[in-house]
């Protein structure tokens, strides 16, 4: 157990290493993505050096995360394919001053890496949003017209990098079962199993339908996918 406490430092010591060049400091989108495939990388050799008694008698805790930032990004459409790559599980609430916030509850490693890479794609959609306003297309839009430009622009992007988790997950899903270890349902059902003792009242939220522009929405779409693929691209080591 004590060697397992001192892997789970070392992955937190890593990501806040990441943490430091990318998100601290500024960084590219490409940059970002690379870091989260590392981070992806990461906790997959962290969670195959576990035994499945360690993975049962790990305590399941939550993060929260909190945008500050006046800028809407709609990560809601992203959110869950967060969870998913990383074996946990998230909901939304109102924090003590009434922002929302998300909450991402699983075992310590996950959760870590669920909010680094909630970090990551957050700050990469507002880069590339920055970008996208300077651009000749955006600038064709009148105006008053400009505020669902750009929520088309980051709708887009955010479903397309959700589109490519969902398939990067499934991806090393494959690898881990072929390695003998088929990881999602063990901790699916340690997490589900803690989550039940929290005794939530969770519920599925209808989201009004919204008004979108198809070419920024494209826009997005054409960002999100190029990240995402630089997401999956090479792993160092």
């Amino acid at each position: 157990m004590n060697e397992h406490l001192a892997d789970l430092e070392k992955l937190r010591a890593r990501i806040a290493g990441l943490r430091a060049k990318t998100t601290d400091n500024g960084c590219t989108e490409a940059e970002a993505m690379s870091a989260a495939a590392k981070v992806a990388e990461l906790l997959d050799r962290y969670d195959l050096s576990l035994t499945d008694v360690e993975l049962r008698d790990t305590l399941c805790e939550r993060r929260e995360y909190e945008t500050h930032h006046n800028k809407r990004i709609p990560l809601g459409d992203c959110i869950v394919a967060i969870a998913s790559f990383c074996d946990c599980r998230v909901w939304r609430e109102k924090g003590p001053t009434g922002e929302p916030r998300y909450v991402f509850f699983g075992l310590p490693a996950d959760i870590e890496v669920a909010h680094y890479l909630t970090e990551l794609i957050d700050g990469a959609v507002r880069f590339e949003l920055g970008r996208y306003k300077t651009s000749a297309d955006y600038q064709r839009f009148r105006h008053k017209d400009r505020h669902v430009a750009n929520a088309s622009f980051t709708l887009g992007m955010v479903t397309s990098i959700a589109d490519k988790l969902t398939a990067m997950k499934a991806g090393r899903d494959r690898v881990n079962s072929d390695a003998g270890r088929d990881l999602v349902v063990l901790k699916s059902a340690v997490v589900d199993a803690e989550l039940d003792k929290l005794d939530l009242k969770l519920r599925a939220v209808l989201r009004p339908a919204r008004m979108v522009a198809p070419e920024a929405y494209g826009a997005g779409g054409v960002a999100g996918a190029s990240l995402a693929i630089d997401l999956g691209g090479p792993k160092t080591a």
